[in-house]
């Protein structure tokens, strides 16, 4: 006689653990994501809370709640405001040379490194390539006015010495942004090949192997293992690096910029430092960074949607 499939499936169901024994079972696993979940609660979500006030016209003493609401009152504003959209046209130009220029510099040199045969020569240049990633902007900044400072700076002290005429790296809206991406990738390329490193370390050597035996010259076994072998690792670092274009890197921008070059280097974050802080026009503020982040948000989406479309895996 055969067992209704109802009562098959309510064996299965009692059989599957529930909820609470995976917790148990995994307790020390889920304890390790504590730190992180109270990290992103207090400093990422908690904060959320005061996005309201680009929709308020806010004030210190009513408090969040306490302000009347205004709706897109602020947005209109800034949308008519012919300041926004340079500051908004900036940041997509730096974020594009950002990406363009940034963003294969760090496979290209993991793929060299992972083709060096010496360890001891592999080791020293990573470490000489990431050593920057640890200092920071407001240091590099210094460094940087000592190299490229037009009147003693030991770049444009070299050019004098060619008869050369000094070149404002620093001060010519022409070259500036070129500075700030150059200087960007040198400070962090490094870093960001540890990730392919990493993940070059995965691929088993035995393709390589059957690659040389077949006859596959070096940039053939670059080309048909090496790449396809670490596609998704790229895939995903840069749909993540989609996600955060409207990010042109605040802190080095200010460390760097000043009002001689701002028609080229004031980007939004810079741009709501000062009517938020300075200026003391919260609501503005926020409803400019409001704006910055439902654009990333979206472009995140779009970018794992295609990827996803296109038989890739997304971040999600």
């Amino acid at each position: 006689m055969s067992v209704p499939m109802t009562t098959i499936a309510r064996k299965r169901q009692l059989r599957k653990p529930t909820f609470w024994k995976r917790l148990l079972a995994n307790r020390y696993l889920y304890a390790m994501l504590v730190p992180a979940l109270i990290y992103y609660t207090v400093f990422h979500y908690v904060p959320m809370y005061g996005a309201l006030i680009a929709f308020k016209q806010f004030s210190i003493t009513k408090g969040i709640i306490g302000s009347p609401w205004v709706g897109f009152q602020h947005f209109t504003y800034l949308f008519e405001l012919e300041k926004f959209w340079q500051v908004f046209w900036n940041t997509i130009v730096i974020s594009l040379y950002r990406l363009v220029f940034g963003f294969p510099l760090p496979l290209i040199v993991a793929i060299l490194l992972n083709e060096a045969r010496k360890i001891m020569f592999k080791r020293t240049v990573q470490t000489i390539i990431y050593l920057p990633h640890f200092i920071s902007w407001v240091i590099m900044g210094g460094l940087l006015i000592s190299l490229l400072s037009t009147d003693q700076g030991a770049v444009n002290n070299a050019v004098r010495s060619f008869s050369g005429e000094p070149i404002g790296f620093l001060t010519d809206e022409r070259i500036f942004r070129s500075t700030l991406v150059g200087s960007m990738i040198w400070k962090e390329f490094g870093w960001n090949t540890i990730i392919y490193m990493a993940a070059l370390a995965g691929l088993n050597p035995q393709l390589y192997e059957a690659a040389v035996m077949d006859g596959a010259n070096r940039w053939r076994r670059i080309w048909h293992i090496t790449l396809p072998g670490i596609r998704s690792t790229i895939i995903i670092l840069f749909i993540l690096r989609i996600g955060s274009l409207m990010e042109a890197g605040f802190e080095q921008i200010f460390v760097l910029y000043h009002p001689g070059v701002y028609r080229v280097a004031d980007i939004i974050d810079t741009y709501v430092y000062r009517i938020g802080l300075t200026e003391g026009r919260y609501s503005l503020a926020a409803a400019v960074g409001l704006f910055k982040s439902a654009i990333n948000f979206t472009l995140l989406i779009v970018a794992n949607w295609l990827s996803r479309a296109l038989g890739e895996q997304g971040v999600y």
